[in-house]
């Protein structure tokens, strides 16, 4: 099965599923707990149906939206994901390439296996930096200079991991960070000999934005976890926040905020978006589902914040939906990390070409011409 025979997000995970070993494809496709959440992040759509308007002037489709303060060519952005490289050796500067051919923004992760430097210098397109604050301000503080220096469009600040959620699917599977040719595992990068080829051939596995530090994990083989835990600061609170928008002073997103009265904090505090978000299903099992949390928030900001649905988006009615409760873009983190594991470079393009598309069709489908004329009267109760 090629990249050309993918001909949506799923298609994607069941070629990434053929071409990862076994502990690596579960690393990006498992959960929290009973993964629970991680399935209603994309079932929960369903309980919203389109009612389309007919007889209206669809000739012309007009994607294009404004977020962070730039013009994006559709409102479907690239959420940051950690470690790339371990996917496929083009990590994140094919990403990053891909997004920009595809007039969208990509988001870098501070556990990245790229120097933020690096995916600035290889390509124009929009950019946003993801950023935790960590027990060492003094590296929190090195990243907002680094990114204001580099010219990255925008700052996401994840706030949903005072520790590492219960991914037990890793532990099932013997996934180690980095990854390890251990007898658990060994039969499954045995039979993935391309995959295995290409990461002994291209060892370049490192966390590039903090390896410089001599409290990160460096070319050690300390596991992520170990890491998230140890550096992750779980006194952060609502006056942090405050110093990073006065230190960045640019446009602030918040990362895994879901219930109203944060949003309204997250305003007071200087923040500019949200991305409404349970980090894919991947902390706290059971949370609500983000598409259920976009009009209650709405409701308690109005106008004030940018509103992104951030988990369980597989499709281009998914989108429509999420703008009709009043967000003002999602983003998607699994569905390109597929492509990635698919087809490199190659397939995060394939995939996002897909997806605009289903969004422009379904557009025409349901009667609106433009992203702003979409409302809250295309959606009524599922049955």
């Amino acid at each position: 099965m090629s990249i050309q025979r993918c001909h949506n997000l799923t298609d994607f995970r069941e070629l990434a599923k053929k071409r990862l070993p076994a502990p690596v494809f579960h690393y990006i496709d498992g959960g929290a707990d009973d993964e629970i959440t991680l399935r209603r992040n994309t079932t929960a759509f369903d309980r919203y149906d389109l009612m389309p308007r007919y007889l209206v002037d669809v000739a012309k489709i007009d994607t294009r939206t404004k977020l962070f303060g730039k013009t994006l060519e559709w409102p479907v952005f690239l959420s940051p994901t950690g470690m790339s490289r371990l996917f496929h050796h083009e990590k994140e500067l094919g990403v990053a390439r891909a997004a920009a051919k595809a007039g969208t923004l990509y988001t870098l992760s501070t556990l990245a296996t790229t120097r933020l430097e690096d995916v600035a210098a290889a390509t124009q397109g929009p950019k946003m930096f993801q950023i935790y604050i960590l027990k060492d301000r003094g590296l929190t503080a090195e990243f907002v200079q680094r990114c204001k220096a580099a010219g990255y469009d925008a700052l996401c600040l994840t706030v949903d991991m005072p520790m590492a959620g219960n991914r037990e699917r890793d532990k099932h599977t013997g996934m180690t960070m980095p990854p390890k040719f251990g007898l658990a595992s060994l039969m499954s990068f045995a039979l993935h000999p391309h995959w295995s080829l290409n990461f002994m051939l291209n060892p370049d596995f490192q966390i590039a934005n903090v390896v410089h530090r001599v409290d990160a994990i460096g070319g050690g083989r300390m596991g992520l976890m170990d890491y998230v835990n140890s550096q992750f600061d779980r006194a952060v609170t609502w006056p942090d926040v405050e110093w990073l928008a006065k230190q960045w002073n640019g446009p602030l997103v918040l990362k895994g905020l879901q219930a109203p009265d944060d949003a309204v904090r997250a305003r007071d505090a200087g923040a500019t978006g949200i991305m409404i978000s349970n980090h894919g299903g991947r902390q706290l099992d059971t949370a609500a589902a983000p598409i259920d949390c976009v009009e209650p928030m709405r409701e308690a900001v109005g106008d004030a914040l940018e509103l992104i649905v951030d988990g369980g988006v597989r499709r281009g009615t998914h989108v429509l939906k999420a703008l009709a409760l009043g967000a003002n873009a999602c983003s998607i983190g699994r569905g390109y990390l597929y492509a990635l594991a698919a087809g490199g470079e190659a397939g995060v393009s394939r995939a996002l070409t897909l997806l605009r598309g289903e969004i422009e069709r379904d557009m025409a489908l349901v009667g609106v011409n433009s992203i702003s004329s979409i409302s809250r009267e295309i959606l009524t109760p599922a049955a």
